[in-house]
């Protein structure tokens, strides 16, 4: 049964810097410290991971306080953030004190925090290099455990005027049909399009696969006087751009 953490947890055990001999709950810390106070006090950028988590989760147990709790979940993932959010809600409700509802409330969290990200990209973005790219399809295709192929449409001058999902598949790969990604691109009156999928391995290099379509599509855009300027191969940690490669 979950306690609130203003509660006295009398038989919690000891954890960081958090913790006391005695080990009751967050109501005996010094006002300052207290997650929700500090944040009130001192502004959120003051408070550590584990604490703005503890406010999401509101409690812990009866042996951890949520701020005890936030820092299991991130020693969990090595303090990574971007890892914590690949987590399913069967993942995080493994954890001590975290039932369904807490997962779920972690999950937001975290999925507002991305589409923040992207409500921010590609908004009159003039895209000049792979990196441009990558950081316009990062707040679509991070943490993805599934393949998805997109595309970026360009005016005349670079700029971003939209990104399209093609298709989105299993974790080994997804389809992309020439047909659909040019309708795309011709309905939208685009200039010129980049080819975008993910690799959820981190395998950053291309497949034979991804060489082939790459080639057809090029030659297809050619026909249509529609450029294709790169084919970006996302992975979290990095990159791969045939344009880059000379491989287009």
């Amino acid at each position: 049964m979950e306690t609130p953490d203003y509660l006295p947890e009398e038989d919690a055990s000891p954890s960081g810097p958090y913790a006391t001999p005695t080990s009751f709950g967050i109501k005996s810390w010094a006002e300052e410290d207290r997650p929700r106070e500090k944040l009130m006090q001192k502004g959120r950028a003051a408070l550590s991971d584990a604490e703005l988590i503890a406010i999401l989760l509101g409690s812990g147990t009866t042996k951890l306080t949520a701020v005890d709790v936030g820092m299991l979940m991130l020693q969990a993932v090595d303090n990574d953030l971007n890892e914590l959010a690949r987590l399913t809600m069967k993942q995080l409700c493994r954890h001590p004190g975290i039932g369904p509802a807490k997962a779920i409330t972690v999950i937001a969290a975290l999925e507002l925090g991305r589409r923040r990200k992207e409500s921010g990209a590609g908004r009159r973005t003039t895209i000049g290099s792979s990196r441009d790219i990558y950081n316009v399809m990062r707040p679509q295709l991070q943490d993805l455990p599934h393949e998805e192929f997109w595309i970026v449409l360009l005016n005349r001058a670079n700029v971003v005027m939209r990104t399209e999902k093609v298709s989105s598949g299993g974790v080994a790969g997804t389809v992309a049909d020439p047909k659909m990604i040019f309708k795309t691109a011709l309905e939208h009156l685009a200039s010129s399009i980049i080819l975008v999928h993910n690799h959820p391995s981190g395998n950053r290099q291309p497949s034979g696969a991804d060489i082939s379509l790459t080639k057809k599509l090029k030659e297809a855009g050619g026909f249509l006087d529609l450029l294709v300027l790169d084919h970006l191969i996302y992975t979290d940690l990095g990159y791969y751009s045939f344009a880059d490669e000379g491989l287009l």
